[in-house]
């Protein structure tokens, strides 16, 4: 039905004729000459109809946008002045000799070109949202990032193995999606948080390179970066180490860029344990595009009478940090009050601040409502944090965690706000995970990771440490501008090992077979050393496109409630459906009016 692309025909097919289709983009009537802008996924072409061609001119005086035609005609260049040097068809156009419609269509509900659509009439009618330009663009850019994974792999000898969706629910971190079984009544499937136990039992195997691009579901509270269900590319490999899993996976990475924008990375991506990450960053996943950093002021102020800072000062648990924001003395209190507000989502109760007027008078030279609760320790604080004139400090006080995630999202914003971003893209390895951290509401501890990471302890060392929120782990994750876009570990291979990390966790041995018995009988029959790594694909895509919000690459995204306005999903479904699978309704309780 067509020769080439619209976004194809360039000079080169000057004089010749060739046979277009695509949508019509817009359609213009100059003094009885009709132009035709016809778009396709490759671009657009114009499309000259003269009157002198009767019944083709016919047809096309009653197109409207949209409509979907096949186009044959001559191609000619376009005379001085014409030329649109800003479209690859932009010397030529064609002048048409047959028209078909292939398809007419109604007034559609919002023009491609219009900015300011909302996001539920763009999801509803996501067939036609995906029309615009950006939302091609992405959805190449994404096909082109997958084509750029698999040549990576196949050339590194990885197998392209697939694993099933429907399996066994399993403690992953997040709630699973259930699909109860009309063949096993009262039992349930679970869709996949991760393909995580079968791609290790294919190092069992002997598939010593596997790789899968594959959809992952979570049924989890949804954020910007978040979705019910996702895509990821899972690696995994025997016979490897981390550092070189994180080496091999650095290749795939530059080469994802490279192949796709354009982006050349120069030399290694830096190694950042995790420890120095929360205690410069606040968090495990740094934006390093972002210069300022947190800086520790707890021994100064341990025996001053503000109890505000005094007391985390001296908590074991407690930290106190400052935040250095250069050049920005002159921020207003309005703006000041905005980022008190900001921080409060994070649990701090507030937000001290220190404006450096004039270093050179002293306390006198500071502006702040605090600096007279501590005016002996001031000034050594302003040189711990190399403060300078025109200069404000903020800062945090509280248990660490509360002031690790204010601080560390207050660096990320204010640096955002003040357009203080050096550089494009800033990766890094996040290394030396600790191993566990302990649950507050069970008192109990769980696998930062999961369970399945190996520790840089020995089966003993594990069993009989006093303090294991200090036990480390073999666990990296690659970190760019700020978003986790990859994480992965070396597993445990040892049944005995695995048995001693359940015991940690509080997993009982008949709680390990019941959950894990497919996997710890696994591990019997002789296990290569291995290990992995997953990507997040929607993400990796945000960050080469610079996209705000992950619906944006994902074709056929779910809302923040999780329902899809095109297909109306989740829907109803009939009693007969629920009776073959042994359920039926329930009312939700309502309380009191």
């Amino acid at each position: 039905m067509r020769t080439q692309y619209c976004g194809q025909v360039t000079e080169t097919f000057v004089d010749q004729t060739v046979t277009v289709a695509g949508w019509v983009h817009r359609r213009r009537d100059h003094g009885g000459v009709i132009f035709i802008d016809l778009r396709d996924r490759e671009g657009l072409v114009q499309v000259v109809v003269n009157p002198d061609t009767a019944e083709v001119f016919a047809k096309a005086e009653r197109l409207r946008a949209e409509c979907v035609l096949q186009i044959t005609g001559n191609v000619i260049p376009r005379t001085e002045g014409t030329i649109n040097p800003n479209m690859t068809t932009g010397k030529i156009e064609i002048v048409a000799t047959e028209l078909n419609v292939l398809s007419m269509a109604e007034p559609i509900p919002f023009q491609l070109d219009d900015k300011n659509v909302g996001e539920e009439t763009r999801l509803k009618y996501r067939y036609i949202d995906l029309r615009r330009d950006e939302m091609q663009e992405t959805l190449m850019l994404r096909y082109k990032v997958t084509r750029s994974m698999r040549r990576y792999l196949d050339d590194n000898h990885f197998m392209d193995i697939e694993t099933p969706i429907l399996t066994k629910s399993t403690p992953e971190g997040a709630r699973d999606y259930l699909v109860p079984s009309r063949t096993h009544q009262n039992k349930f499937f679970a869709l996949p948080q991760s393909p995580q136990l079968f791609k290790q039992l294919l190092m069992m195997s002997g598939f010593d390179r596997y790789y899968q691009i594959t959809r992952c579901f979570r049924d989890e509270d949804l954020r910007a970066d978040r979705q019910p269900e996702f895509t990821q590319l899972d690696i995994e490999t025997s016979f490897m180490e981390e550092e070189a899993v994180m080496d091999l996976m650095e290749g795939l990475t530059k080469t994802i860029f490279k192949e796709t924008i354009g982006h050349e990375f120069e030399g290694d991506f830096p190694r950042m344990p995790y420890s120095e990450a929360i205690q410069k960053y606040g968090i495990d996943r740094p934006d390093l595009r972002i210069d300022m950093q947190l800086v520790d002021v707890a021994d100064l102020l341990q025996d001053i009478d503000f109890k505000v800072f005094a007391a985390p000062a001296k908590d074991p648990k407690g930290r106190v940090a400052a935040l250095k924001v250069p050049g920005a003395g002159s921020m207003s209190r309005k703006d000041i009050d905005a980022y008190t507000k900001f921080v409060g989502i994070y649990g701090a109760k507030g937000l001290a601040y220190i404006k450096v007027n004039d270093l050179s008078a002293g306390v006198e030279g500071l502006q702040s409502p605090i600096v007279k609760f501590f005016p002996d320790q001031v000034m050594e604080i302003m040189q711990r944090v190399e403060a300078q004139d025109g200069d404000i400090v903020f800062f945090g006080a509280d248990n660490a965690k509360v002031v690790n995630d204010a601080l560390g999202a207050l660096r990320v914003k204010i640096g955002e706000d003040l357009g203080m971003l050096n550089g494009k893209f800033k990766p890094v390895w996040v290394v030396d995970f600790p191993m566990f951290e302990a649950d507050e509401e069970t008192a109990r501890m769980t696998a930062i990771h999961h369970p399945f990471t190996q520790p840089k302890a020995t089966t003993e060392e594990i069993l009989n440490h006093d303090e294991p929120e200090q036990m480390l782990s073999k666990a990296y994750d690659l970190v760019i501008n700020g978003l986790e876009v990859g994480g992965g570990s070396v597993r445990i291979h040892d049944t005995n090992m695995q048995a001693a990390v359940f015991k940690m966790l509080g997993i009982s041995d008949e709680e390990a077979q019941e959950k894990f018995g497919f996997l710890l009988n696994a591990l019997k029959y002789g296990c290569p050393p291995h290990a992995g790594m997953a990507f997040g694909l929607d993400r990796l895509v945000m960050i080469l496109g610079d996209i705000a919000s992950i619906r944006d690459v994902i074709a056929f995204p779910k809302t923040q409630s999780a329902a899809c306005l095109l297909t109306e999903a989740p829907g109803l479904v009939d009693n007969d459906q629920l009776a073959d699978l042994a359920l039926r309704f329930r009312k939700p309780v309502r309380g009191e009016a």
